[in-house]
């Protein structure tokens, strides 16, 4: 759905004009706190948490996210046949502690929703309106939950009954490396650390069964112009994966991912931003892009300030790397520091 991001177009052209001659001190570039939300990925323990910047000591910060995935794809080969047809809503409540200037703590508690939904009507009705492929969506039942695979004729995974629950819990820990301000100028780099847990319940695809460590680092730039404040970010690093309960004899145990952005924040009440995320292939031993292929996915939003001083993050995501990721994805997150 490539071509959702035309939505996002109109106002945010609007936004520029009118605040294109406010300059100030403005927004700091922040990570979009998001990841891949392909249901058979979202329950690895992929690091949506990436900020290079640590909370100032004994302070906390509460931060509430939403995605909103809507999945369809369908793919055949002569041993294998998959079908990822749903919506998948995951809300999730991180609360992080600063224990010291250079330390912080926090713990992320997700929960997951499997269902039908309700997009497949609006989104084909979209592809309809401007001409665009439907890969196979509008032939398919409206909003139905099927995500269904067999591999040698033996069937590995079958879900079609909606449900909720508690998703797989995160243990969070950062640790900073440098911290440099001069001005309104500000370089950071930490190096972040994740446990999951498998607290979710994986044959309704609320988690995966595994326990996973996730190290990384992360680092950012942020520039002060008379244009207001300019900004890069970036992550890498890799988890280490058991094997769990989903698709167990196809798993990767060892996954690479990372993240790259750039945002420009022309007055302190918004920022605009572009992140790319990838991730190597989570299973093995197939010949579906669904399953074996790296997974490359853009948001694109940016960040409104709201009164009380709340930040609230708006995301759409879309797979470039076609199937590996889920269609579009909505992402809300609003966060405040205490």
């Amino acid at each position: 759905m490539r071509h959702c991001i035309i939505l996002f177009l109109p106002p945010l052209l609007s936004a520029i004009l009118l605040l294109s001659a406010v300059s100030a001190v403005a927004l700091e570039i922040e990570p979009f706190r998001t990841a891949n939300r392909n249901p058979l990925v979202q329950g690895y323990g992929l690091p949506s948490e990436r900020t290079p910047h640590l909370l100032p000591a004994h302070s906390w910060t509460a931060i509430l996210t939403q995605d909103v995935a809507s999945i369809y794809t369908s793919s055949n080969t002569s041993t294998e046949q998959l079908t990822l047809d749903g919506e998948q809503y995951r809300w999730a409540l991180t609360g992080k502690y600063a224990l010291t200037d250079r330390l912080e703590l926090g713990l992320e508690l997700p929960v997951v929703m499997q269902t039908g939904g309700f997009l497949d009507g609006l989104i084909t009705d979209w592809h309809s309106l401007w001409g665009l492929p439907q890969g196979g969506r509008d032939s398919a039942p409206k909003n139905r939950l099927t995500y269904r695979y067999s591999k040698d004729g033996r069937q590995r995974l079958n879900v079609t009954d909606s449900s909720t629950g508690i998703g797989d819990i995160s243990l969070l820990a950062g640790y900073r490396l440098f911290d440099q301000r001069q001005g309104d100028d500000h370089d950071a780099v930490v190096v972040r650390a994740q446990l999951k847990l498998p607290t979710g319940k994986s044959s309704s695809l609320h988690g995966t069964g595994s326990t996973d460590l996730a190290l990384f680092l992360t680092g950012a730039m942020n520039r002060a112009t008379e244009w207001g404040t300019l900004g890069v970010y970036g992550s890498a690093g890799g988890m280490v994966s058991s094997d769990g309960d989903l698709l167990s004899k196809q798993r990767e145990n060892l996954i690479g991912f990372g993240a790259a952005g750039i945002g420009w924040s022309p007055a302190d009440v918004i920022a605009f931003k572009v992140q790319m995320d990838l991730n190597t292939a989570c299973y093995r031993d197939s010949n579906l892009d669904e399953l074996s292929k790296t997974a490359l996915m853009v948001t694109l939003g940016g960040t409104v300030r709201l009164s009380g001083d709340y930040l609230l993050d708006i995301g759409l995501s879309e797979d470039l790397a076609v199937a590996t990721a889920p269609d579009v994805t909505f992402h809300l997150g609003l966060s405040a520091r205490f």
